[in-house]
């Protein structure tokens, strides 16, 4: 690969059936392509993730798909890639099972979103910037 594949994410990668690891090394390229400082590592023992200042996403294979975890819930998604984890607190994913295409400009256009935010601070710091709304009623009467 190059010297920006980790040797954890290279084997876990190579002990997927083959059309995950199709699926594996083209998100691959897809991270690398959204931001030249992303940097792989291996959390919870085995699982590959993808960082820059903090969390931008993680593989995990199933049995029948391929999960990519965006660690953001508050970028964009106007292609609609995006296709589980809507309410999710903290982030989403994007399920590819095999022969799914992989739209590649959106992903790449939705990670870049990510890596802005956490090099702005990160997408829960961006939020406390902004006041939480007045809830009519929520003081208390003495």
């Amino acid at each position: 690969m190059t010297d920006r594949a980790h040797p954890g994410v290279d084997a876990y990668i190579e002990g997927l059936p083959d059309w995950q690891q199709e699926i594996c090394r083209k998100v691959r390229g897809i991270v690398w392509a959204a931001d030249p400082e992303i940097e792989e590592t291996i959390k919870r023992t085995v699982q590959p993730y993808f960082v820059l200042d903090g969390n931008v996403c993680a593989l995990l294979s199933t049995k029948d798909h391929v999960n990519l975890f965006l660690y953001d819930p508050t970028v964009p998604d106007p292609h609609r890639l995006v296709n589980q984890g809507h309410g999710n607190a903290t982030g989403r994913a994007i399920q590819i099972y095999q022969d799914d295409p992989i739209d590649r400009e959106p992903l790449v256009e939705l990670l870049r979103a990510i890596v802005a935010n956490n090099r702005a601070g990160g997408w829960r710091k961006l939020g406390r910037e902004t006041p939480p709304p007045v809830r009519e009623n929520s003081h208390r009467d003495p």
